[in-house]
């Protein structure tokens, strides 16, 4: 199982940027695909984005065009890019490794002025 710590999140003012960074562990992650949930109070977790092992995306639309998805294989690393931020996009945002089933712990982003 790989091990998932993010970081990055933070308050922020609507508009604003941020970028999401996710530290995986071990020696396979290169073969993993990788994906960036979200959970706001009060709703169900909600897929963001994800990125195969060759680096295909996809987004969901409340993010498209927003947020980019990438991952650095040498570095056992993946980041969300986060643009134009919203107050609906303030949420706990987690790491996953959907073929192992691992979660990150979340890291929080509040978009607020």
């Amino acid at each position: 199982q790989v091990q998932l710590v993010e970081s990055g999140g933070g308050l922020v003012q609507p508009g604003g940027s941020l970028i999401l960074s996710c530290a995986a562990s071990g020696t396979t992650f290169k073969y993993y695909g990788m994906a960036w949930y979200r959970q706001a109070p009060e709703k169900q977790r909600e897929l963001v984005a994800t990125i195969t092992r060759v680096s295909s995306t996809y987004y969901a639309d409340s993010v498209k065009g927003r947020f980019t998805i990438s991952r650095d294989n040498a570095k056992n690393m993946v980041y969300l890019q986060m643009n134009s931020l919203k107050p609906e996009d303030t949420a706990v945002y987690y790491c996953n490794a959907p073929e192992t089933g691992s979660w990150g712990q979340g890291t929080q982003v509040t978009v607020s002025s």
